[in-house]
């Protein structure tokens, strides 16, 4: 018996846990398979109050339950940009835990939302410019910035690098420019593969007088990109400094209709077994 989870990171912001589970049923209607929305962290501190009557489940619980009730295949599709430490590094070792205890389950984990390996793949860089077309009436050649939160990992800001390369081609003709920025960075200089940090770009002179669109490079509403979140505050308090400045910001790449169409691709290719980001061989 085979079971599906859409997985994320997991928030202590209820919004992101019921736009997972949107997802999730939309994606089930969308192929024709039972989908369940699952977190690996944080999610099931909510109370069910705010997720209509219903707490949010996290991964190895949810997992081990199924197990028990006698499934024997889980497709694990990450609801991630790219390969995080949470999909490299905890996701693994909490799924083998699982598997220790019921080593009859195989376990294989669909990749993220981006493969820069694979063939050339516009779709997310397509949905990204749509969210930007969209705040775009009225404005001319405004400067569009990629902003994500920013990562440990250089794989994860690479991808965010790609996907600005790419949404660079696709707004040529509309857009005076294309860049990426981060929303935050730890310190160090060895995190500094994340710069620029949104809140210096909004502030150089190379944006002063500009208008400025913020493709936002988030999957869920949550205390960063949710209304009031960080980014809010980060453009309200540039454009406080710099009067000429004017920001807007895109609905998130998570809200975008068309995100369903990736996730079918890489929940295909997780039952297809490859290619595949983690596969758990059944022990029979």
């Amino acid at each position: 018996m085979r079971k599906i989870l859409l997985v994320d990171n997991g928030s202590l912001r209820a919004q992101a846990t019921l736009n997972l589970r949107r997802l999730a049923q939309a994606l089930g209607q969308a192929t024709g398979q039972e989908v369940e929305a699952a977190s690996l962290l944080h999610s099931y501190k909510i109370p069910a109050e705010d997720l209509e009557g219903r707490k949010a489940v996290s991964l190895g619980p949810l997992a081990e339950q199924l197990a028990e009730q006698g499934a024997t295949e889980l497709v694990v599709l990450p609801f991630f940009f790219g390969p995080s430490q949470a999909l490299t590094r905890y996701l693994p070792e909490r799924l083998a835990e699982v598997q220790a205890r019921y080593p009859r389950l195989a376990v294989k984990v669909a990749l993220p939302l981006v493969d820069s390996q694979a063939p050339l793949d516009l779709r997310l860089a397509q949905l990204l410019a749509d969210n930007v077309r969209e705040r775009m009436e009225g404005l001319s050649k405004p400067k569009v910035v990629l902003v994500d939160h920013g990562s440990p990992i250089p794989e994860v800001t690479a991808v965010r690098n790609y996907l600005a390369g790419q949404l660079s081609v696709l707004l040529h003709q509309e857009a005076s420019c294309v860049t990426f920025a981060s929303m935050e960075r730890r310190d160090g200089e060895a995190y500094r593969f994340n710069e620029p940090l949104l809140v210096d770009l909004l502030g150089s002179k190379a944006m002063a007088d500009s208008e400025v669109i913020l493709a936002m490079l988030f999957l869920s509403p949550g205390r960063h990109a949710g209304e009031g979140g960080d980014i809010a505050e980060i453009c309200e308090q540039a454009m406080a400094k710099s009067p000429g400045l004017r920001v807007s910001t895109t609905r998130l790449a998570g809200e975008h209709d068309a995100i369903l169409e990736i996730l079918a691709s890489r929940l295909a290719q997780g039952i297809a077994g490859a290619p595949l980001l983690l596969e758990l061989s059944a022990n029979r």
